[in-house]
């Protein structure tokens, strides 16, 4: 009676187990929801994608960079000569003129060799003199002449010799401008060509910045540089391009330039970070999109949306700004283009544009409608 009831439940399972196989086959023939029935035409499911209508815009044609502040003349004062500092004539951030005295060294040693310089120099000449009385009554040869003029120009030369070490006993200005901060006191003993004090020009400022090599041909001196500082917000500065760079650095492919800043007011210092802006002119007419709608790879492209289709057109860019980039070639005013969604698109796909730059009800996306 058990085996019987054992394959019983076998031959039941075995029925189940084949309903089971027609179902899944006769489910798999059945044509799915939105599959094409056989012979009948291909349906497409149009893709979502976000868009954007190409705007024409006017813009300043301009390059920013960013720079450095550097004074027009800079100098650290070192002494020639070793010595005990005997005065200090300035103050620490004054401004002092061209040929002031800052630092005087104690020069007893050297005053006291241009005394005797001067000495030895009134005997040669009162010598010469004497001697040129004498070759004229013939008392004296015309090679003792010779011999005493010789030595007058010797002396003459030991007195400004003594003379110049004596005047490197005191620094003076190179030029007009602003000391730094001293570090040194009277009573110090310095070495020849330790650091003194440091003087700065700073009512004209350099600007040195880097722009790269495709502006090469578009730069040249005289033209305006607007200059910014985070230190001072809302403040702008003009400067004049003064120089550029022959050379290219190869390593970054940039062109180093220098534009020279007036100020007078003295909101500015050496070393600052400033923005800089060089203007070329005004562009007007010049055709936008955002930068997303650059598909990514080779050439630059984007897929432009003409009668609910997406279609693959390549594009020439320019410059960009502010999260935009401009179309040279490719494209013109109003031609609508994805923003958005361009990975699932192929050319041809049809499209389903959404969001804020979707075509409202009763306009076309192609170009003129």
């Amino acid at each position: 009676m058990k085996k019987n009831t054992r394959f019983g439940v076998i031959a039941i399972a075995l029925v189940g187990l084949a309903g089971l196989g027609y179902f899944a086959y006769t489910a798999n023939r059945a044509p799915m929801a939105g599959t094409p029935a056989p012979g009948s035409a291909p349906v497409s499911i149009p893709t979502a994608v976000e868009v954007a209508r190409v705007a024409a815009s006017d813009f300043a044609d301009d390059v920013a960079a960013v720079g450095t502040l550097k004074s027009n003349e800079s100098v650290v004062l070192r002494p020639e000569t070793a010595g005990r500092v005997a005065a200090i004539g300035f103050k620490d951030g004054a401004v002092v003129a061209k040929g002031a005295v800052l630092v005087v060294f104690d020069a007893a040693i050297q005053d006291a060799e241009v005394q005797q310089a001067r000495a030895n120099l009134a005997l040669a000449k009162s010598s010469y003199e004497r001697n040129v009385e004498l070759v004229g009554k013939k008392f004296l040869s015309q090679q003792a002449l010779d011999s005493s003029a010789a030595t007058l120009k010797v002396q003459e030369a030991a007195v400004r010799l003594a003379e110049a070490k004596a005047a490197k006993m005191r620094i003076k200005a190179p030029f007009t401008g602003m000391v730094g901060l001293r570090n040194v006191s009277v009573g110090d003993y310095l070495k020849d060509g330790q650091d003194l004090i440091n003087i700065e020009d700073v009512a004209t400022l350099r600007v040195d910045f880097k722009l790269p090599e495709n502006y090469l041909g578009r730069i040249g001196k005289g033209q305006v540089v607007e200059v910014q500082s985070d230190a001072l917000p809302g403040e702008r500065f003009k400067a004049v391009l003064d120089a550029i760079d022959p050379l290219v650095d190869e390593n970054g492919r940039s062109i180093s330039a220098r534009a020279r800043l007036d100020n007078a007011k003295g909101k500015l210092r050496p070393g600052m970070f400033v923005r800089v802006r060089l203007l070329f002119g005004e562009r007007k007419g010049v055709l936008m999109v955002p930068e997303q709608a650059i598909v990514p790879g080779g050439q630059p492209a984007v897929f432009k949306v003409v009668d609910d289709k997406a279609s693959l057109v390549k594009v020439k860019l320019g410059v960009r700004r502010a999260a935009q980039v401009e179309i040279v070639e490719g494209l013109a005013a109003g031609d609508v283009v994805v923003t958005a969604g361009q990975l699932k698109l192929r050319d041809g796909a049809a499209v389903r544009p959404v969001g804020d730059g979707a075509p409202k009800s009763g306009q076309g996306t192609a170009a003129g409608k």
